[in-house]
């Protein structure tokens, strides 16, 4: 399955070709600027890489690592703010939405590994910081804010800061991270009593 396809059978949008190669982000990043600066950072051109890279990030939004490893058929949905960072490893089939860290902890030392190594048909939520040299399995759900700093198996839904996990993960596509019968956190019931608030609020304005 091709980058272009994995997309389009992924997003729940149901984009067209056209939609996918003229506007989308992730797609221009991981097909026209990764794989160049890649090339030049294996080619010891670093200056170069480097400079292609930020390329890619001013016109994407996008800034990954030329030395970060990437599996087949990345989806990066939206891609604002995301960063990959140098030592970090993706497996095939996973799925980024914006704002995502794949970051170091500040504790390894030059030439360390200190980014995660991400696993087969992970989806990581939005602006989800997962953080070090840490290994997270096939399959794993990460919810969007979350903090990872830590380890996680196989098929775990991870959410929260620190990030804990709630349920479990099915081997199937999941938009957005939504998994069904996973318990939700204690606070979930706070976005829906502010908007009840809201709309008691505009009720007497109208």
């Amino acid at each position: 399955m091709s980058l272009l396809h994995s997309i389009k059978m992924r997003d729940p949008a149901q984009p067209t070709t056209l939609e996918v190669v003229l506007g989308y982000p992730g797609f221009h990043a991981l097909t026209l600027f990764h794989p160049l600066a890649a090339l030049l950072w294996k080619m010891e051109m670093r200056g170069l890489a480097r400079f292609w890279a930020n390329i890619g990030r001013m016109f994407t939004g996008i800034e990954i690592h030329p030395q970060a490893k990437i599996g087949k058929n990345l989806f990066i949905d939206h891609g604002t703010g995301v960063v990959i960072g140098q030592t970090a490893v993706i497996g095939d089939g996973c799925t980024i939405y914006q704002g995502v860290t794949l970051g170091g902890k500040g504790k390894e030392g030059a030439g360390q590994p200190r980014h995660p190594t991400i696993g087969n048909n992970v989806i990581i939520g939005a602006y989800a910081q997962v953080l070090g040299n840490i290994t997270i399995g096939d399959y794993v759900r990460i919810g969007a804010n979350a903090v990872v700093t830590k380890p996680v198996e196989d098929h775990a839904v991870m959410a929260g800061n620190p990030a804990k996990m709630i349920g479990r993960a099915e081997e199937k596509p999941a938009p957005y991270g939504l998994c069904e019968n996973v318990p939700a956190p204690e606070d979930a019931g706070a976005v829906d009593d502010t908007l009840a608030r809201l709309q008691s609020i505009r009720q007497p304005i109208k």
